[in-house]
């Protein structure tokens, strides 16, 4: 893609008018941009979701793994991003076996209400079990800290527009590899899954750090690339820690400095 192509951007400029007591002003504002991304599988199209448009073909490789569309990353045969409209068309060629499990779920979920939580057709398939993931090393507290602290730095967009998330893969001495950001939590850990199986990385022991709160699609969305723990600036939920608890995963939360909350597994993390 062109520098200036869907890979690149992350923020825009917008006029606004700010009010202060000593009246008002007109600003040129750096602002987060979002856009409607569509997820095309074989010549199917399967999901739209709202994202910033950079690492777009991380994002997709990456949400591709960790919603179990594929097992590996060696079943994406072709990824091509390209603008549509306001929005852009990320269309995937998949292996046909993983296409057909694809194309029978769609057939099951036919017809039935919506539960409305990112796109999933149901209840049932929005709390589906989540496969454990494959890491059993211990994480240090000192580790978690290091990689929290080194966030910040490698958050380029957010720096421009105070909008966005992001979510970092740290080695077991807290030294970040990867990170990629976007105005969705969930977004942005899907990316950051798309750029280690990019990188060959899956399978390395490490863990996840994110700028926002532990839901449960971030917990199982980090047991799908096998991290060893989530640890998360903010708060967990009920139902993240108990899926933690279920994945093997050590859910860590509230890391501030040299503080840290652990709500999961907390065996694994080492004081």
């Amino acid at each position: 893609m062109s520098e200036d192509g869907p890979e690149k951007r992350g923020s825009v400029r917008r006029a606004a008018r700010r009010l202060t007591p000593a009246g008002a002003e007109m600003r040129d504002e750096v602002v987060a941009e979002e856009v409607a991304v569509a997820l095309v599988y074989n010549g199917i199209s399967h999901a739209v979701m709202m994202a910033t448009p950079c690492d777009i073909e991380d994002f997709a490789r990456g949400f591709t793994l960790t919603e179990h569309i594929v097992e590996r990353p060696s079943e994406i045969f072709d990824i091509e991003a390209e603008p549509a409209g306001r929005g852009i068309e990320v269309r995937l060629r998949i292996a046909g076996q993983r296409m057909a499990a694809l194309r029978q779920r769609r057939r099951t979920l036919a017809g039935r209400t919506g539960c409305g939580l990112c796109g999933v057709d149901s209840l049932d398939a929005a709390l589906r079990p989540v496969p454990a993931t494959r890491s059993t090393v211990p994480v240090s507290r000192t580790a978690i800290a290091r990689a929290m602290a080194a966030l910040p730095p490698e958050q380029r967009i957010n720096r421009d527009n105070g909008a966005t998330h992001a979510a970092g893969w740290a080695t077991l001495d807290g030294t970040l590899v990867a990170v990629r950001e976007d105005v969705g939590r969930h977004n942005a850990l899907d990316k950051l899954a798309g750029a280690l199986a990019r990188r060959d990385l899956e399978g390395a022991d490490g863990f996840v750090v994110v700028t926002s709160r532990c839901s449960y699609e971030m917990v199982q969305k980090a047991a799908a690339i096998d991290a060893a723990a989530i640890a998360a600036v903010s708060a967990p939920t009920s139902l993240a820690i108990e899926t933690a608890e279920q994945a093997g995963l050590a859910l860590v939360a509230f890391v501030r400095g040299d503080r840290l909350t652990v709500y999961a597994h907390g065996e694994r993390i080492e004081p």
